[in-house]
Order: C-alpha cells, then sequence, then structure tokens
C-alpha cells in the first residue's frame, strides 16, 4: 500500500520553518539599513514586524542587533518604538549587547522630537544594566529640564530606576533634591505626581540608614505640601489623585480648624465618578477624625450615601470591591446603616460573591427595628436556585437569630426550613437550631416536636447529623424514640464514615444512658464496643475514656459527660478586634478585599518597616484562635458535653497502632453494675465519692492504665536575678536579621493599667520608661489606638540579645508580647522582667 501524500502547506509567516528565515531578515535588514530610496520605511516596517512576532513567540532573534540598531536611524516613530522594544528584550539577557545601543540612544535623547526624546530616555532607563549606569546620569539630568512636560514625566521615572540598580550613583547626582524641586515647581500635575511617587519610595529605603532621608521623608508630610498638592488636587489625574489623597492620609493636622479645612477641600472627591477616588478620600476623612467622636459619626453619615451609589453603579468586581469597604464600616458602625438595610438586598442577576457579601451585611446591620423585615427576605432566598446562596441565607437567619432577644418570629422561620423537603434546607436548620438551643433552652419542647419528626436517615451531611445526634442525648427524656433512634444509629456504627458523627453518637448514648438508663443499657454497651475497635484515634479514645469514667464511678462520669448547663450568651467571634482595627487602618486596600491584614499574603520584602517579622502573621492567627475558642472556666459553664469537634482531614487517614496499650475488653456486666447505680443514684441525692478512690491527680496521670508512679521532682535553686546592660548598642540592620532568623520564645498578652493607656498619649514616654529599665527601643510605629514598638535589651554579664515585639491596643488596654531571645532559657526570666517594667508605666 502507498504511504499517504504529505499536504503541501506553506509556513505561516509568523512561525520560520528554520535558521533560514532568521537569516534572510538579516540580509534584508543589512540592504536597507543604508538605503534612502522611497518606501524604504515601509520595507523596515514589515521586517521589524517580523522580527517582533519571531521575538514574541520564543525564537532566538539576538542575531540580528546589530541590523536593528542601523535601520532604527529614521525618523518615523513607529520604527523607533519597535526598535525600543527589541532593544529592551534582549539587553536584560545579553549586557553586552546593550552596549551597542547606548550611542544612539544618547542620539536619540536629544532629537527634536519630544516623543522620540521620551521613549529613547525610557529605553535608556530600562536597559537595568549595572555597568551603563554611567552613561544614564547626563540625559537623565537633561531630561529633568526639559521643555516638553512628558519627558520630564519619564526622567522622573527614570530617576526611580536608576535609584534600583545604583542607589548611590543616583544619591550622589542628588537626584532626589531635583524632584523635590519639580514636586513644588513643575506646572504639570503628572511631573508632579511621578515626583511624589518617586520620592516617597527613594526616601522610604533610604530612611532606614539615613536620618537625613528620614527627615526628608517626614517634610512631604509637612502642611505646607500637603495644602500646595491639596489646592491643585482638581488638576491632576485619576490616578494621581488617588496618590496625593494616600499621602494625605497619613498627614498628622496640627488641630481641629487644620481638619476642617481639609474636608472641605476634598468634599466634592466624594462625588467624584471614580470609585478609587471617593474611597481613598473616605480613608482620609475617616483617619482625620479618629480622635473626634461626634465628627467620625457625621463622617459616617456623610460617606454613606456617596459608597451606596457607587454600589448600585459600574461592574460587578467594581461593587464587590466598594461592598467590601462597606461591610468593614457596617461591623463598625452597624446602626448607622440599619436604616439603609433594602440596599443589601440582593438582585438576581449579580455574581454570588456579591450576594454572600450582602448576606454578611443584613446580618450586621439587623436590630429590633428591620430584624422581621430582613428575616423575610432572607426566608425568601433559601428558596434559591443557587444552593450556596441558600445555604448562606440560612445561616444569616440563625445569625440574627443568637443576636437579638426577640427570637420568637425567627424560631418559627427556622422551624419551617425542618419541614421543607430539601436536604441541604434540612441540614443547614439543624445546626442552627442546635445553636439556639443552647442559648435558648426554654425553646427546647418547639423544637423538639419538629426535630423528633425527621428521620436519620434522610441526614447525609456530618455537621447536621451530629447536631440532630447531641439533640437526642441532649434532650432523650423529652424525645421518646431517643434511645432506639440512638440504638439505631450504633447498629450502623461501620456505615458512619465521618469521626465527628461517631464522636457525637458516643457522647449522645452516655448522656441518654443517664437519663434513661434501662432502655440505653444494650446501645452503650454496643457503642463503647464499636468505639474500642474504631480505627479514628479520637474515636478510640473517647470510647476507652468513658468506660474507664462508668468503671470508676457513675456518679462522677454523669457530672462529668452530663453536668448541669447554663445558657450561652455570647458565641465567639471567628475574627478579633486587633485584626478588624488592623484592616481598618488598611482602608483602601486588598486587606479589606481580602478581610485581612496586609502581612497575611505579602512577601517579607514587601512590607512596611514594621512588618519585617517573619512569624507576625502567626501570632495575629494565635489572637485570633483564642477569640474562637473558649476558655476554661467558660467550657465548665457553659458546655461540658465534650463534643469535640473533627477536622475531615482526620478522615483520611489509615489505620492506627495500638501497640502502646491496649483497650479492655468489653465487660458486659460492668453496664449492668453502672444501670442499677445510676438507678439508685437518680433516687438518692447523695453524690459521696468512695473512700478507696484514687488520688485525682494520679487517675489523671494513669488514666492509660500504664501503672506509671509520679514522684514529685525536687524543687529547682534559685536562679539569680537578671540584670541587664543599659548601654546596650543594636543597629537596626543587626535587630532585623537577628529578627528573622531567631525563633519566638514566648508569646503572651498583658492587661495594661489605665494610668499607662492615659499615658499612651504620648508614645515616646513609653520608650523613655522602658530605657530606664535598660530596655531600648529601635523602631515604633501606628497611631491610636494600636500602637506597636520594637524593643531589645542585653544581658549585663554576657552579650546575649533579647528582642521583643510590642503592640499595644489602648482600645481594649491589651498588649501582646512576642520575645526572641539568644539565650531561650532566659525568655520567661526576662518577659517577667520586661511585664514588670510595663506594669509601671504612667503609675507616679
Amino acid at each position: 500500500m502507498a504511504p499517504p501524500a504529505q499536504s503541501q502547506r506553506s509556513p505561516s509567516p509568523s512561525q520560520p520553518s528554520g535558521k533560514s528565515e532568521v537569516s534572510d531578515l538579516k540580509l534584508q535588514l543589512r540592504q536597507l539599513a543604508g538605503s534612502r530610496a522611497p518606501g524604504v520605511d515601509d520595507s523596515k516596517r514589515e521586517l521589524f514586524k517580523k522580527v517582533i512576532s519571531y521575538m514574541t513567540i520564543g525564537i532566538d532573534v539576538s542575531s540580528l542587533f546589530g541590523e536593528i540598531v542601523m535601520c532604527s536611524a529614521a525618523s518615523d516613530i513607529v520604527l523607533k518604538k519597535m526598535c525600543y522594544l527589541y532593544v529592551g528584550n534582549y539587553a536584560k539577557v545579553n549586557p553586552d549587547l546593550a552596549l551597542l545601543t547606548i550611542n544612539f540612544l544618547q542620539r536619540d535623547c536629544k532629537d527634536e522630537d519630544p516623543m522620540i526624546r521620551g521613549l529613547a530616555l525610557r529605553s535608556l532607563c530600562s536597559l537595568r544594566v549595572a555597568n551603563l549606569v554611567e552613561y544614564l546620569v547626563g540625559p537623565l539630568g537633561s531630561g529633568l529640564k526639559d521643555s516638553n512636560s512628558y519627558v520630564r514625566m519619564v526622567a522622573v521615572m527614570g530617576v526611580l530606576k536608576l535609584y534600583h540598580i545604583s542607589a548611590s550613583t543616583c544619591i550622589d547626582a542628588d537626584f532626589p533634591a531635583v524632584l523635590k524641586h519639580l514636586l513644588l515647581n513643575d506646572p504639570d500635575t503628572q511631573v508632579v505626581a511621578n515626583c511624589l511617587s518617586a520620592l516617597q519610595e527613594i526616601w522610604s529605603l533610604e530612611a532606614t540608614t539615613s536620618e537625613e532621608a528620614s527627615r526628608e521623608r517626614e517634610t512631604l508630610l509637612s502642611k505646607p505640601i500637603v495644602y500646595y498638592l491639596l489646592n491643585r488636587i482638581k488638576e491632576f489625574s485619576e490616578w494621581a489623585q488617588c496618590l496625593v489623597l494616600d499621602l494625605v492620609a497619613k498627614y498628622v493636622p496640627s488641630d481641629s480648624n487644620d481638619i476642617f479645612d481639609i474636608m472641605n477641600l476634598l468634599e466634592d472627591r466624594l462625588q467624584h465618578a471614580n470609585g478609587a477616588v471617593v474611597l481613598a478620600s473616605t480613608k482620609v476623612f475617616l483617619q482625620l477624625t479618629l480622635s473626634m467622636t461626634d465628627v467620625h459619626q457625621q463622617v459616617y453619615e456623610r460617606i454613606k450615601a456617596p459608597l451606596l451609589t457607587l454600589v448600585s453603579s459600574g461592574s460587578p468586581e467594581q461593587s464587590y470591591a466598594v461592598l467590601s469597604h462597606l461591610h468593614l464600616l457596617v461591623i463598625r458602625a452597624p446602626y448607622i446603616f440599619s436604616s439603609d438595610y433594602k440596599h443589601f438586598y440582593c438582585q438576581y442577576n449579580e455574581p454570588s460573591y456579591v450576594k454572600k457579601l450582602k448576606l454578611e451585611m443584613l446580618t450586621a446591620v439587623a436590630n429590633e427595628s428591620n430584624t422581621y423585615e430582613i428575616v423575610t427576605e432572607l426566608c425568601e432566598y433559601a428558596a434559591n436556585v443557587d444552593i450556596p446562596i441558600a445555604r448562606e441565607s440560612i445561616r444569616a437567619v440563625g445569625k440574627i437569630a443568637l443576636q437579638q432577644y426577640d427570637v420568637n418570629a425567627i424560631v418559627d422561620r427556622l422551624l419551617q426550613f425542618l419541614e421543607m423537603e430539601k436536604d441541604y434546607v434540612t441540614a443547614e436548620a439543624l445546626v442552627l437550631v442546635k445553636d439556639l438551643l443552647r442559648k435558648y433552652p426554654q425553646w427546647s419542647h418547639d423544637c423538639i416536636a419538629v426535630v423528633g419528626n425527621i428521620s436519620c436517615k434522610n441526614i447525609q451531611e456530618p455537621k447536621a447529623k451530629a447536631a440532630l445526634i447531641w439533640m437526642l442525648g441532649e434532650y432523650s427524656q423529652d424525645m421518646h424514640d431517643a434511645p432506639y433512634i440512638l440504638e439505631g444509629l450504633i447498629e450502623n456504627w461501620d456505615d458512619e464514615h465521618s469521626a465527628e458523627v461517631r464522636l457525637h453518637l458516643l457522647t449522645a448514648v452516655m448522656k441518654c444512658f443517664f437519663k434513661r438508663p434501662p432502655e440505653t443499657q444494650k446501645a452503650l454497651g454496643a457503642a463503647l464496643a464499636a468505639g474500642f475497635a474504631d480505627f479514628h484515634q479520637d474515636v478510640h479514645d473517647r470510647a476507652l475514656f468513658y468506660y474507664r469514667l462508668l468503671q470508676y464511678n457513675v456518679t462522677v462520669a454523669e457530672r462529668v459527660v452530663n453536668p448541669p448547663k447554663q445558657a450561652v450568651s455570647v458565641f465567639a467571634d471567628t475574627q478579633s478586634s486587633e485584626i478588624k482595627d488592623r484592616i481598618f487602618d488598611e482602608f483602601n486596600s486588598l486587606s479589606v478585599v481580602y478581610q485581612k491584614p496586609s502581612y497575611m499574603f505579602t512577601d517579607k520584602e514587601h512590607r512596611g518597616l514594621f512588618e519585617f517579622s517573619d512569624e507576625l502573621a502567626n501570632l495575629s492567627i494565635g489572637a485570633e484562635l483564642a477569640d474562637t475558642g473558649v476558655p476554661g472556666h467558660s467550657v465548665e459553664a457553659n458546655d461540658k458535653d465534650l463534643l469535640l469537634s473533627t477536622s475531615e482531614k482526620e478522615e483520611t487517614r489509615g489505620p492506627s497502632n495500638y501497640d502502646a496499650y491496649s483497650a479492655p475488653s468489653y465487660d458486659s456486666s460492668l453496664v449492668s453494675i453502672a444501670a442499677s447505680q445510676t438507678q439508685s443514684d437518680l433516687i438518692s441525692s447523695s453524690t459521696t465519692v468512695p473512700g478507696n478512690a484514687p488520688h485525682s491527680s494520679f487517675a489523671i496521670d494513669d488514666l492509660l492504665g500504664l501503672g506509671v508512679s509520679v514522684t514529685p521532682s525536687p524543687a529547682p535553686a534559685p536562679a539569680p536575678p537578671l540584670k541587664l546592660n543599659p548601654k546596650a548598642v543594636l543597629d537596626a540592620n543587626s535587630f532585623q536579621q537577628k529578627w528573622r532568623q531567631l525563633p519566638i520564645s514566648l508569646t503572651q498578652e498583658y492587661s495594661l493599667s489605665p494610668q499607662g493607656v492615659g499615658a499612651l498619649t504620648i508614645p515616646q514616654t513609653l520608650l523613655r520608661h522602658m530605657q530606664s529599665h535598660s530596655i531600648h527601643c529601635i523602631a515604633s510605629g501606628g497611631q491610636s489606638p494600636n500602637f506597636k514598638f520594637f524593643f531589645f535589651a542585653q544581658k549585663a554579664e554576657e552579650s546575649s540579645n533579647f528582642l521583643v515585639e510590642c503592640i499595644i491596643s489602648t482600645s481594649s488596654s491589651k498588649a501582646q508580647l512576642k520575645i526572641k531571645a539568644d539565650d531561650q532559657s532566659a525568655s520567661q526570666e526576662f518577659s517577667s522582667f520586661f511585664q514588670s517594667a510595663l506594669s509601671k508605666f504612667g503609675l507616679p
């Protein structure tokens, strides 16, 4: 059979078939280089387009470098642009070739056409070759004095590029001083904006090593410069206006008149069509009035209308960005937005991410006056075809119920959800009913009457099934079929894949056993036996724990597993107030959209001066978890049912090895004895513990029956008191390097005295106070109510350093301490010393 004929296809003009086409291009460019025939520029354009297209798809055309440079000697600006693009691309890869471009770029920097001068200067500064820095100074100096504003604008940004290539060359040429002169005197506002941007970046980087640069950076925030920029703000472009407003937000006004003058100047910026300008102006208004409570509240009223207008106009992405900022404001002042709740109703054509954010805002603004209307609207969303939004709406109803006092109508709505024939609706409603009963136990009879009609077979989601099982155990005395339902679940133990459900099932059977012993005796025995054989570590350990509790004393077991409970008054917030305050400080940034501070999602090198800590995120996350978790005494008062939540990640783990210890073989007589004992205990009110009971500490130490005897260890000899060097010295770079290298020794939270909080109105007083205790400050920042300090100290007898990060919130009177030390063993002693010094701050 003959082979198939190959199709004849002409190669694509943008895809050369081999090196021959590059060679052909080289030959053609060489022929056109010295030609002045009519139409030669058009021919050059076509060849240049081919070269750029080859370069774009990754073909190496660097061999054409010389010919491209020769052909660029023309007045055609299109050819110039393509030539600069080619040169900029290959100069980074091959710096030697970049030397060939210096002459013609410097020549073009003196061209009569300002557009060519600007393009050539931009390309020259974009080469970013350290060896060519000396060739940039002359053209940049000329460009900054050029009569054309476009050339000056390019030259200003070229100075910033030069600084990043060689900072010393830029500073030695005194370019920052030239930029400052242009900032205050140039008639073109875009040149002024570029100067402001470049100076902020240069002086911020230089401030870490130069006091003069630090002072120059502070001069940008002086009253004359700020007012000069504000008086010209209408002339700036939208981008430049945002840049100026960001600078003004950092300005510290001298008095209240200063504040009102600035707000009057920016009043019309709140009506701007661009959302970025409106948000930047909003940030200025909010930051300036933080210390003026009454005016700050009026600012919320003033900015409300412009922000709500922005939400309803523009793209969904812009609406989401503005809504994120509104959400932050709503959380801080929900009463101001409570009358505008209808603006947060969901529209049918909105994306799900916008709807979800609006649901959160409806939850935040709900109060006694608008709860009925909001809940009615949310109930409509429960039947939405978008299942995630339907789930979120049901959760929103539950959150409103948990934060309101009059919940009669809301409870009725939640119980109606349980009767809907939609699995996901029933599942979400069950979880909410469980939380509702924890806060409002008086509704148990109404809720249990409806919950009792729900079959566990119809509930597939682990959290919903766990909630139903919790109610079966907690209210088993009111649910006639509770023991039998639990028994059926235990029979299908092996079919239940969620460890969370199995944990709840063990606890529920125990609770039911103490309330209805005869009916639950068999089910409890089967549950303990199944728990012993369970492959999941937590389930196995809980079954073993319950078994040994019953073996020890049934009365004690009942006090542990099923104690009297008090209603939960407040459910823990998922985000700490410190995190929310930090997000507010970063208003008009991605922090608000991501709902987390910038240090949690930016790289180290892009963080500010006081954000260079590698582990800073861990501290805040730890604080967040501490807020979410319930303290020990709260657990005792609110919820001792030991219903531990298990992550779904643990479900994928394989069977565990229990060679270290083995569970006792199941003894059915134990449950029978316990049952009889429980019945007698229910009759008798005496709860005495047998006299032969082991000591409580030993019972805990030997919980797993390892037979380990515990002997008290001798008390350690007292350590000598810590002495610090009052003249310790540590430069900023060494501090930063040590901070990144050393691990965290201690993380603690400390309460400040009212006198100390009052004295923080002048943060420098804290620095002097700590220095009197031989603890020195190396950096500080922030503004009320959040301040941040970095301290260091040194042992007197040896060169061992202690580094401290101290974040103080005057609103909560708390100080968060993070300590790192060369000598980890002395961290605790230094922490006590530091806290002792801090406790004396502000005292006479």
